[in-house]
């Protein structure tokens, strides 16, 4: 059986991802943790017969908030995975792009902080379009180290 040994040689990216990943567990305890209590006291029931739209009508909006966010943080955020997991493979450490790294991070954090308690719309849209703005800077990043790469 072959073994595959990865020589990782850029550490400084997993810092954000796994700080988003961390992140993404906050907001699921937090989701509960206002979703559970919100359900028994409108009587809901966890069965096959609730439907998204009992949660919908039923629930308060701010408890609503915390799950819309906590599916937000498993949408745009796995291409950050990837890309930040592509760069790191590819050996690529420079304060820059880890920066840029962190920088994606933060921005969902913020976003995943105003959506859940305020959910000032245009605040997030704000945050969404700087955070994929980040991202698209990423992905470009790593596609030119790649055709770079092969030639």
């Amino acid at each position: 059986m072959a073994t595959i040994q990865l020589g990782l040689t850029s550490p400084g990216l997993l810092g954000p991802v796994i700080g988003l990943n961390l992140w993404t567990f906050v907001m699921e305890g937090w989701m509960y943790a206002t979703r559970l209590p919100a359900m028994e006291e409108a009587k809901l029931t966890p069965t096959p017969e609730l439907t998204p739209n009992d949660m919908a009508t039923k629930l308060p909006a701010s408890v609503r908030w915390k799950a819309e966010n906590y599916n937000h943080l498993h949408e745009q955020p796995t291409t950050f995975y990837a890309v930040a997991l592509s760069l790191a493979l590819l050996g690529v450490d420079d304060k820059w792009t880890v920066a840029a790294a962190w920088s994606y991070t933060g921005l969902r954090v913020l976003h995943s902080l105003v959506h859940a308690t305020s959910n000032s719309i245009m605040t997030r849209f704000k945050l969404f379009g700087l955070s994929s703005t980040v991202l698209f800077g990423l992905a470009a990043r790593t596609a030119y180290l790649l055709v770079k790469h092969r030639k």
